[in-house]
């Protein structure tokens, strides 16, 4: 009987999931970020649902395969809002079914926007034409701020390609 029950709530569960995960492309709410993964991904806690965001329109120095900054970057990303609010913008679910989405911290700061001009992201242009974004890596750029500080930064997506191989 009590694995009959632990059954249900599972499925219930699931359920749930599957529902919240189909409302929140293209909406606006309110969530607790309970987990950081890297530099632009994140877990946030939305109706006792934990549900992984990944960051729009950057892309960050990969943790795995310890490419430089990447730890740098989750740590920037923690700074800005670990076990805080968010705002959260939701566009669309990737691939991965995370929510790609623009998030707004406590203090009213872009995260994505910050982690540019921290140096801790790459302005992701094979998935955003915001001109803001590229303007605020060519800034990063020329004041050489965090991962900008390197001889030979090397792009995460050419960084993943390379780890392929």
């Amino acid at each position: 009987m009590r694995y009959f029950l632990f059954l249900i709530l599972i499925s219930f569960q699931l359920f749930v999931q599957a529902q919240l995960t189909e409302k929140l492309s293209n909406q606006t709410f309110s969530a607790k970020v309970i987990g950081i993964s890297d530099g632009d991904t994140m877990e946030i806690l939305y109706k006792n649902v934990p549900t992984k965001i990944r960051l729009a329109h950057i892309d960050c120095p990969e943790k795995r395969g310890k490419q430089p900054f990447g730890n740098n970057a989750k740590v920037a990303l923690s700074d800005l809002c670990f076990q805080r609010i968010v705002t959260v913008k939701g566009e669309k679910y990737d691939r991965y079914k995370r929510l790609i989405a623009v998030v707004i911290n406590d203090k009213n700061q872009n995260i994505n926007q910050e982690m540019i001009k921290l140096g801790m992201a790459w302005h992701y242009k094979k998935y955003s034409k915001d001109p803001l974004y590229a303007k605020l890596e060519i800034e990063a750029r020329k004041n050489r701020v965090g991962l900008w500080q390197d001889k030979n930064p090397i792009a995460p997506w050419l960084w993943r390609e390379k780890k392929k191989k």
